[in-house]
């Protein structure tokens, strides 16, 4: 759950630094010269700046979040395994050798990364420690498949429109409040009354598009299992893992990391979860052939 947590949380983050200093300065405020169109387009360019510097900061947040320790030079035979697994993995799914990492913690893994070239496979000690290797190389080819198929790539495109969306309509409302509050008197800036109400929105908005974005990411969960099946040419280590997984206590991952991760909430949590319920995925995996 880390990665995504994580990006959501960074991503969130930028958008309401850039908008809080935007407003300051009056940028982009409807009317103040600003036509619908050149605030749709000035919202468009603070949410893709808040999805794409989140994806550009995915690797180092992941591995300061966690902890992870990037195993350089195998100094073990389980991380000599785990290396060779998961660059045999790479190889088999056409992208470059990731990076591999180990952290402390309760079962769980993620991969993250910009690039489908440059990215990070992470395992947590507990994954290793309560799996055997069959499980433990079906969830390596799970997060290898989250990356051959550029799932942070297009979560961050998804959260860019739902970012352009958020700004956006933000602003429509706060300039909405800040004529009411004006009642035609003339300012040469935008009032506290735009800028908090903007402020407000952005948060409330940005909760509903994090919605949106978890539901995209729960989609590409069950490609990601089916690409772990394929690699393995089988779907029965995939749904051994999941299914030890079921039994465990999932380790939490840090926010931006979630999408990546194996484990899900549930409850009220599942509408802000990147995963599917685990009986979901192991039923989907029964239906490939």
């Amino acid at each position: 759950m880390k990665r995504i947590i994580l990006f959501l949380a960074t991503n969130l983050a930028v958008v309401l630094v850039v908008s809080i200093v935007l407003s300051i300065l009056g940028i982009g405020r409807p009317g103040s010269g600003t036509s619908m169109a050149g605030l749709l387009a000035f919202s468009a360019v603070v949410g893709f700046a808040g999805s794409i510097i989140s994806l550009l900061m995915s690797k180092p947040m992941a591995k300061w979040s966690t902890g992870a320790h990037v195993i350089e030079q195998p100094s073990t035979a389980t991380e000599q395994w785990l290396v060779g697994t998961v660059h045999a993995l790479a190889d088999r799914a056409g992208i470059g050798r990731p990076e591999v990492a180990i952290y402390e913690g309760a079962p769980n893994a993620f991969a993250t990364g910009a690039f489908k070239n440059d990215a990070l496979v992470a395992v947590s000690s507990g994954l290793l420690q309560s799996m055997n290797k069959e499980e433990v190389e079906a969830v390596l080819g799970h997060e290898v498949a989250h990356i051959a198929n550029g799932d942070m790539v297009t979560l961050t495109l998804i959260q860019g429109v739902v970012n352009t969306f958020v700004v956006f309509l933000a602003r429509i409302v706060g300039g909405i409040v800040d004529n009411m509050l004006n009642k035609g008197e003339q300012r040469s800036g935008p009032g506290i009354g735009y800028m908090a109400t903007v402020f407000v929105c952005e948060l409330v908005f940005g909760l509903v598009a994090s919605m949106i974005v978890a539901w995209f990411s729960r989609q590409r969960e069950f490609r990601a299992d089916e690409g772990s099946a394929r690699l393995l040419g089988s779907t029965v280590p995939m749904q051994q893992a999941l299914a030890r997984l079921g039994g465990l206590q999932p380790g939490a991952l840090p926010q931006e990391m979630a999408a990546s991760g194996i484990t899900s909430p549930s409850g009220w949590a599942a509408l802000f979860s990147s995963h599917p319920p685990i009986e979901e995925r192991i039923a989907a995996l029964q239906q490939l052939r």
